[in-house]
């Protein structure tokens, strides 16, 4: 099985290390650099929020603020989907619209043909990639 070419997550030491190097040579009161924060929170995501905080010297609120936006932005990243399902000779037969809503957004179904339990299975099915 192929894996995929993430580079690997760096160590809590290496951030460690980077976030001292920054904190000495920074000018003045500047705010820590945007890649400084992704290594943090890619750190935090495996070792925890309170853990990485600790031993990097950040404020915990803040970086699990970042942790919660990076997830965030991952989500919206992938674009919604429309799948149109067609069925041939479908005159006559029962029409269903199904329609959910919830946090993340609506999903409505419309078809013909299908019994109330396939409308039920697709949809969950459906709601559970959608959100």
């Amino acid at each position: 099985m192929a894996r995929s070419k993430r580079p690997p997550i760096a160590g809590i030491d290496e951030v460690r290390a980077r976030c001292e190097q920054w904190r000495q040579t920074r000018q003045g009161k500047s705010r820590i650099p945007d890649e400084l924060w992704s290594a943090a929170v890619a750190v935090a995501r495996r070792d925890g929020v309170n853990r990485t905080a600790a031993a990097l010297h950040l404020d915990g609120g803040k970086l699990k603020r970042h942790r919660a936006a990076s997830e965030l932005v991952s989500r919206k990243a992938v674009p919604p989907g429309f799948v149109e399902l067609m069925t041939s000779g479908s005159a006559g037969l029962a029409e269903y619209t199904l329609e959910l809503e919830g946090g993340s957004g609506k999903l409505r179904i419309r078809s013909k043909g299908a019994t109330a339990a396939d409308m039920a299975a697709l949809s969950r099915a459906l709601w559970d990639v959608a959100c």
